[in-house]
């Protein structure tokens, strides 16, 4: 009898190609699952009135989320996975949370008017999120089209953070005529709402770092690092602060240099 020569197992190639197909890069999910984990923590923080403990892990869930995305190109593990993945865990850890965070510290005693407040923070940042999903492919790299997500948690979280440094509660007056709390809610409706603008705000993707550049820069660098770790509540709100009204500043300039063009 004739020996039938082997052949491969179609079942078990097509097993191993199911299995590649199910399978997810182990290393950038775990940054975003760290992101995850730091917003959800900051939601049960606030929960229990730990409220400094809040803001800290929404700016952790920021550097998490910086560098999902940064260790997945330079590993050369990206996936659709992990892009679904990081929009869901940005939606946490930078809509949902900082929206109850807010909610629960300040804007509560508001009533109505509070909790419209962190509801339109929130449905800013979905809406913010899916826009950037959708349009990733059109937009100018060197500009974000409305405020980034993780930009807007951490202007609320670094109001949050440095009332406690300083020992003023949401309820206290603020400058002798305004109290805290309409201060949260102010920052809240500007945070959402600018989310969900036109406002160009720099993105810094522009930025080589392999290339070479002035002495200076590092010195800059270095005075940074030292500015945060002196004071990192108030270092951190008054950039993202900066940075929330950077758009406002270049709408407004980019409309005095067209209106400063000659006509005809």
């Amino acid at each position: 009898m004739a020996e039938i020569p082997n052949r491969p197992r179609r079942h078990h190639s097509f097993m191993e190609s199911g299995l590649r197909e199910r399978s997810i890069y182990l290393l950038p999910n775990l940054f975003t699952t760290a992101a995850l984990f730091a917003g959800f923590y900051a939601i049960v923080q606030a929960m229990n009135g730990k409220f400094e403990h809040s803001a800290v892990a929404i700016f952790i869930a920021m550097v998490m989320d910086g560098l999902d995305g940064r260790v997945a190109r330079m590993t050369n593990t990206q996936s659709a996975f992990g892009a679904e993945y990081d929009s869901l865990s940005d939606m946490v850890s930078f809509g949902v949370a900082p929206a109850l965070v807010m909610y629960v510290w300040a804007l509560k005693p508001l009533g109505k008017l509070g909790w419209i407040a962190a509801f339109i923070y929130c449905a800013g940042a979905a809406l913010r999120l899916a826009r950037f999903n959708t349009k990733l492919d059109e937009s100018d790299k060197r500009y974000f089209q409305g405020l980034p997500s993780p930009a807007a948690a951490a202007l609320l979280a670094g109001l949050v953070w440095v009332s406690y440094e300083n020992h003023v509660s949401s309820t206290e007056v603020f400058f002798d005529a305004v109290k805290m709390q309409w201060v949260a809610w102010s920052i809240t409706l500007f945070a959402g709402l600018s989310m969900v603008s036109d406002l160009r705000y720099y993105s810094g993707k522009d930025i080589n770092l392999r290339r070479s550049v002035p002495f200076v820069v590092i010195l800059l660098i270095v005075l940074a690092f030292v500015l945060i770790s002196y004071s990192p509540p108030e270092v951190l709100f008054a950039v993202f602060l900066g940075y929330g009204v950077s758009g406002y500043v270049l709408w407004i300039w980019g409309k005095r240099k067209k209106a400063a063009r000659p006509q005809g």
